[in-house]
């Protein structure tokens, strides 16, 4: 597939955009920084002006394109990119942005007819990631249909994004993807960020104790692509076990008490819950902190001291 990727050069776009190349695919990085990546062509575009967005989705990806009889069309859209959380911009700069260069994404990729877009919600929509104080789940798993009420800016800017998108999919009929994307882990920050997890679970509360590899993120990009038919939906993204090395039982023991449990969890299952996306796109999480920093079975207490035991001073530097 042709595929215009925004914001590429971002923390989780730099794994996926070379990870669908990788996968055979033609990717065209539309970012306001370049990725340089060999695999990856990088457009200079500013997402918030309607007509450079529409400009750069109807033209080249690279100099190499000038060789086909006829200008090619892109057949699916990507969108991740976007200010990626508050306190970087201000709260009225971040939700402008983010609300804009959806719009702008989805009018140009629609009015061209491509008919395959995916693009970034975020877990913050349920509202406890940014909330001011303590918000707790209305129920767990968290799932689709929880409800989202956020009350900062940048969670705002995804809900309102995802209505602009189940809009533009009634106008058109286009597939249209939307993934909340739990917190997004690269391969080394395991060793670095994981280990005062493992000793205090609570610093994952607000992100429902769950987490995505960048390189599960990509197969579940990948899936979305593959899939069609579904039109507009909206996808949990997480790994499938906790992000901490307590018991999901004992997180909801510690953390959750009195609020409505409605189905029975594995040992160590996700309580952001995933069962919409393995149901409908077949995705399946390959990759856990687990295989990084310690065993699976060993009593939480023994998880950091495996994690030192293995990894010795970059784990002791970080606590």
């Amino acid at each position: 597939m042709r595929i215009f990727f925004t914001g590429g050069s971002g923390k989780a776009g730099r794994h996926v955009a070379p990870f669908l190349a990788d996968q055979g695919h033609q990717v065209t990085n539309a970012d306001l920084v370049p990725l340089r990546h060999r695999s990856v062509s990088d457009l200079t575009v500013d997402l918030t002006d309607a007509g450079d967005t529409y400009s750069a989705l109807a033209g080249l990806a690279n100099l190499d394109e000038l060789d086909l009889p006829t200008p090619p069309r892109y057949d699916a859209v990507v969108h991740f990119a976007a200010v990626p959380r508050i306190a970087l911009r201000s709260d009225a700069a971040t939700y402008a942005a983010n609300v804009l260069s959806t719009y702008n994404v989805l009018e140009a990729a629609t009015r061209l007819g491509i008919g395959k877009v995916v693009f970034a919600s975020s877990e913050t929509t349920y509202g406890i990631c940014f909330a001011q104080g303590e918000r707790r789940p209305h129920y767990v798993p968290v799932d689709e249909d929880h409800p989202t009420v956020p009350e900062d800016s940048y969670a705002m800017s995804k809900v309102a994004s995802e209505a602009t998108a189940r809009s533009f999919h009634a106008r058109t009929g286009a597939d249209i993807y939307g993934l909340r994307i739990n917190n997004v882990i690269e391969p080394d920050e395991y060793a670095q960020l994981f280990p005062p997890f493992l000793e205090d679970p609570s610093l994952r509360r607000r992100n429902i104790f769950a987490y995505i590899d960048t390189r599960d993120l990509g197969q579940m990009v990948q899936r979305c692509l593959e899939t069609d038919g579904l039109g507009y939906q909206v996808f949990n993204v997480a790994n499938a076990d906790l992000s901490v090395a307590a018991t999901t039982q004992e997180i909801i023991d510690r953390h959750y008490g009195g609020v409505e449990v409605r189905r029975e969890l594995g040992r160590d299952e996700t309580l952001y819950a995933i069962d919409k996306a393995r149901r409908l796109l077949g995705f399946e999480p390959e990759h856990s902190w687990r295989d990084v920093l310690a065993d699976p079975g060993v009593s939480p207490a023994a998880y950091t001291a495996a994690g030192r035991d293995r990894l010795g001073p970059c784990i002791a530097s970080t606590d």
